[in-house]
């Protein structure tokens, strides 16, 4: 007897499981892809269909991913059985997806009590349907920002996946994989988990410790421990801006020091550097949230709108109030 019909006759008592994929408009390939995956490959392991799928939407026909493909859908919004994972995968304009419609249906199968995930910017939609208050989740990190904004009332983490209760987030890309792959040991042993992994040649696999972006030197190209203990001083105080004397003073070195530092290594001065993330988190408030350009300008530590729209000018080529609406008239197509 093979491996493989050895595990399926062990697990043969084991309950199946269906998952009811929810494809929102513009959804991330990548995300839906590599949770579906996972599941395929732990039934080709066991030698049966241990995981079944559905993929649903608004409407019921097509759907269409953030790469303009479009997926056949195999239904509409329907009353789902109570032992179901919903897995809702967002992507690009989440907000727009995110529709009227989509969180009543969301809020009635919730009351049920059923297992629902998040993948990449669904996190949004689960948030706005009232699924996350009070709990720890996750998004990916250029939306950070605007959620932390929109739902103070949410633990944010930064972490690839969350799992609190019986909701579950994920930061996007191939961190469905890190997910699904709890989920299948969960299920089905740590054994079966492994040879997924293998089989997806994925050899390095992340916990909810395991934070999503690049370390700053990676990220920067530069391995300077001091230059890369001031940028992660200025990402995280971003509202409240530090001066350059006193981040020189935190690492030990004079401003005179730190200004040679950063033109050495990133060309450009520690109070540029320091103003393009800012500006940078700007740019994801104006884009992906409603705050008011004022509140906007606040956040990010700029003491007046004429400074913020004058810097921001300088740096996209456009104000605030344009990018604003241009973002509100391309969300109303």
């Amino acid at each position: 007897m093979s491996k493989t019909s050895t595990i399926g006759s062990e697990l043969g008592d084991v309950k199946g499981r269906r998952f009811v994929f929810v494809l929102l408009e513009n959804f991330t390939l990548l995300s839906f892809a590599s949770a579906i995956d996972c599941l395929r490959l732990a039934n080709r392991r066991l030698g049966r269909e241990h995981y079944t799928w559905n993929l649903c939407g608004e409407g019921g026909d097509t759907t269409n991913c953030s790469t303009g493909t479009s997926l056949k859908l195999d239904a509409d919004l329907e009353e789902l059985h109570r032992d179901d994972t919903i897995v809702l995968c967002g992507g690009a304009d989440v907000q727009q997806a995110t529709t009227k419609r989509l969180l009543n249906w969301l809020r009635r199968e919730a009351r049920r009590g059923p297992a629902i995930v998040g993948l990449c910017t669904a996190s949004y939609t689960m948030a706005k349907a009232g699924l996350l208050d009070g709990k720890r989740a996750t998004i990916h990190w250029e939306n950070q920002d605007s959620f932390a904004e929109e739902f103070e009332e949410i633990e944010l983490s930064k972490a690839v996946f969350t799992a609190d209760g019986n909701r579950m987030t994920t930061a996007g890309g191939t961190a469905s994989i890190d997910l699904f792959l709890k989920i299948i040991a969960q299920d089905l042993g740590e054994e079966v988990a492994n040879w997924v992994a293998d089989q997806q040649i994925y050899n390095s696999i992340r916990t909810d410790q395991d934070t999503q972006r690049l370390s700053v030197p990676t990220r920067i190209g530069v391995r300077h421990p001091k230059l890369s203990m001031v940028i992660q001083m200025m990402e995280a105080n971003i509202e409240e801006p530090i001066s350059p004397s006193l981040l020189a003073k935190e690492v030990g070195m004079s401003t005179r020091q730190l200004e040679r530092l950063f033109r050495r290594y990133l060309n450009r001065s520690p109070k540029r550097y320091y103003m393009e993330l800012r500006l940078q988190k700007a740019r994801n408030l104006l884009m992906q949230t409603d705050m008011s350009v004022i509140n906007v300008a606040l956040a990010c530590g700029f003491a007046s709108p004429s400074h913020f729209s004058k810097c921001y000018r300088a740096h996209y080529e456009t104000t605030p109030y344009r990018e604003r609406g241009s973002q509100s008239a391309r969300l109303s197509v």
